[in-house]
């Protein structure tokens, strides 16, 4: 083989980028690395794109509806779709990021071990997203 792979950042389709950055950065630590810049649109000033990184964990989150398109509800059967989608993180104290995650507000189901030997906690984004963190136990 002729090359390398260094690394995989996901990009994922957000219903309101606002919530999202909200819960990753606020919630869950990430921070925005990159973003599409801000502008205005009908829905008020956001921007539709951001890279965000937290420990060696990179994701991209984009808007899935371009500015003045975006119904005014969440769409029920796109966001029943995400759950196919499963982001797994590296977090090497499961138990602490538990009780921290609850003290922020976040619902989360877990610890537990699973039978093939990792310690998990699992959550969903706001758009139905499942992540979970996971450890070696």
């Amino acid at each position: 083989m002729t090359f390398q792979i260094t690394g995989l950042t996901p990009l994922i389709q957000v219903y309101d980028m606002a919530d999202s950055i909200r819960f990753y950065c606020e919630g869950l630590g990430f921070e925005v690395t990159a973003d599409s810049g801000e502008f205005e649109a009908p829905e008020g000033r956001y921007f539709d794109w951001a890279w965000l990184r937290l420990g060696g964990a990179d994701l991209m989150l984009n808007t899935a509806y371009d500015p003045g398109e975006r119904p005014p509800e969440r769409d029920p059967a796109r966001q029943s779709a995400h759950c196919d989608t499963g982001l797994f993180l590296a977090c090497p104290d499961i138990d602490a990021a538990a009780a921290d995650l609850r003290s922020r507000g976040i619902e989360v189901k877990g610890p537990e071990t699973a039978r093939y030997g990792m310690r998990q906690l699992w959550l969903r984004d706001p758009d139905g997203y499942e992540l979970c963190l996971q450890a070696q136990a």
